[in-house]
């Protein structure tokens, strides 16, 4: 008789990791940083 090699299961693969969106936070956090400065600035010459 021939024996089958049997296919290991779909659930037993190593899920993926969700990956970040690293661009996406980068223009969030200099997009804040900007608002940031610029209200820095406008309160320190009191508009």
């Amino acid at each position: 008789m021939s024996t089958l090699k049997k296919k290991p299961p779909v659930t037993s693969r190593p899920k993926e990791k969700e990956q970040i969106n690293k661009k996406a936070l980068i223009w969030i956090g200099a997009a804040v940083g900007v608002v940031i400065v610029i209200m820095a600035v406008l309160l320190s010459l009191d508009v």
